[in-house]
């Protein structure tokens, strides 16, 4: 597996007989190519200030991060109103219509991905210019992920993160498991 949560840990310490584990990295770095800017919200709405984001940042292609399924599809349909090319992705989708919003990402036929963390595990993408964390991720170890999607192969990225004075507590998490 490319992660090893707690639960996972604990209940191989407690069938496993002398497991092994194998490392390729420390669990909780960033890629030093991408650089990760948090935006802070001043009570604006926060999709209206996505939006102009993406537009002002010139962000052509990138996965945007919601912390739930339903948000993750309505946000989607957001951003198609506004004239923008979105997909969502998630769980509540079937395996065949993931893998079609997938397809379209990869093939430049959708620039913009919208997905949860569940959805986004082990996806390899070439040559994704940014990740967008609409939602602050409620554990800071999914913070590296999501961010761990740019910057691959030595290629730079931008890690672009929203974020409001109710995500103090999880910011200040990213903050100390990343030693920064």
């Amino acid at each position: 597996s490319a992660t090893m949560p707690p639960e996972v840990r604990r209940l191989a310490e407690r069938f496993l007989r002398d497991p092994a584990v194998v490392e390729v990295a420390r669990p909780a770095t960033s890629a030093a190519s991408v650089d990760d800017v948090l935006v802070a919200l001043d009570g604006a709405g926060k999709r209206a200030r996505l939006t102009a984001l993406l537009r002002t940042e010139k962000v052509a292609k990138a996965i945007i991060f919601c912390n739930r399924k339903r948000e993750v599809a309505s946000l989607a349909r957001w951003l198609q109103r506004e004239g923008l090319n979105a997909k969502d992705i998630h769980g509540d989708l079937d395996q065949a219509q993931r893998q079609a919003s997938l397809d379209a990402f990869k093939e430049d036929r959708v620039d913009y991905l919208v997905a949860t963390d569940v959805a986004a595990r082990g996806l390899d993408i070439d040559d994704l210019p940014c990740v967008v964390n609409f939602d602050v991720p409620l554990h800071a170890e999914d913070y590296v992920h999501r961010i761990g999607r740019t910057g691959r192969a030595g290629k730079s990225g931008r890690a672009l993160t929203l974020v409001t004075e109710e995500d103090a507590r999880y910011v200040d998490a990213i903050e100390r498991l990343m030693a920064r």
